[in-house]
């Protein structure tokens, strides 16, 4: 009897989708990512713990300049968390997620536990998180992930900013000892409870694929905009 072939149970998280219940955290945690390259300049990418444990990677085995279709985020010791594929064709940048490694059994695909794609709503530009089995559960982003500032909302991209709540945030990292702004390759992964972690840094590979360092493709929102004149 072969249970390999059998896809890993689904669980709906309070938010999200349940990927390992050990990434379910009962507190908010700040994750430290770091981009990295392996064997060629790229976006490869480890994500710590406040332990400074390693609890995510993410390898780049291919040149910046070729476009991924494919991306695998792997625990500590390398096992496969996510497969995300980038839907063909899509002029929205559309891209699937899939529990562990993508199998095909008796000829039949397995099923995406969730989708992202830009936003259709005229005048806004945000990316859209659907999770596939519970249509009601809608997750949005919105921000400027080149900059490293922007957030996970829970509900539709259309609710008012009164009643946007945040999930999870990407935000600029600061040195505690010389309170000195790092770099844009050092960065906080702040996740809400109830929120998997390895769920929210699968959406951080597809919006660095999307947008980069590009500055000029931003997702704009309000509430951060305002902040940021203000201060």
């Amino acid at each position: 009897m072969i249970f390999w072939l059998l896809p890993p149970k689904i669980c709906m998280a309070r938010s999200g989708v349940i990927v390992d219940v050990k990434f379910c955290f009962q507190e908010e945690i700040n994750l430290t990512v770091r981009k990295t390259s392996v064997f060629f300049p790229g976006d490869g990418f480890i994500v710590y713990n406040p332990d400074g444990e390693v609890i995510f990677r993410f390898d780049s085995y291919g040149p910046d300049s070729q476009p991924k279709d494919e991306l695998v985020l792997m625990d500590a010791s390398g096992k496969c968390l996510l497969s995300i594929l980038r839907k063909k064709p899509s002029l929205h940048h559309r891209w699937e997620g899939f529990l562990g490694e993508r199998k095909v059994c008796n000829g039949d695909h397995q099923e995406a536990i969730f989708s992202v794609c830009r936003s259709s709503i005229i005048g806004r530009s945000s990316l859209v998180v659907e999770v596939c089995r519970d249509p009601r559960e809608e997750y949005y982003i919105e921000g400027n992930y080149p900059q490293r500032r922007c957030k996970i909302y829970s509900g539709g991209a259309s609710l008012e900013n009164s009643l946007k709540q945040a999930v999870a945030e990407i935000k600029r990292k600061v040195d505690p000892s010389t309170h000195v702004m790092l770099g844009k390759d050092v960065f906080w992964l702040c996740v809400q409870p109830g929120l998997d972690a390895a769920f929210a840094m699968g959406l951080v590979l597809v919006l660095d694929q999307i947008y980069g360092d590009d500055d000029g493709g931003r997702l704009v929102d309000p509430t951060l905009e305002n902040a940021t004149s203000s201060s």
